[in-house]
């Protein structure tokens, strides 16, 4: 018998299922485990601001916005009112849409 007989078959996935996979619901966040101590304040927060981009960058393609030009500041703070997130900085719209054309 040959090997590849023998190898089990992985489960599909979104993209080579014949019906959609449905998704685990609700999503709940992963624990959030504290900081490391001992780093300078501008990493704490850049380290935040970092997260709060993936957020929003991740909610934006959610909702059907897929290229950088779409996410204007005001997309993107209408964004984060919806999710429940502080108003973005400049520079924070601007690293989401960073993260959009990087993401591509």
């Amino acid at each position: 018998m040959p090997a590849a007989a023998l190898k089990p078959k992985p489960f599909p996935t979104q993209s080579t299922a014949k019906h959609p996979v449905l998704l685990d619901l609700p999503y709940t966040p992963v624990e959030k485990r504290p900081l490391p101590p001992g780093r300078p304040r501008e990493w704490y927060v850049t380290h935040n601001r970092r997260l709060k981009a993936m957020r929003l960058a991740i909610a934006l393609l959610d909702s059907g916005v897929y290229v950088p030009n779409q996410a204007r500041n005001e997309t993107i703070r209408d964004t984060a009112e919806t999710i429940g997130v502080h108003p973005p900085s400049d520079t924070t719209c601007h690293m989401v849409r960073a993260l959009m054309r990087y993401a591509r």
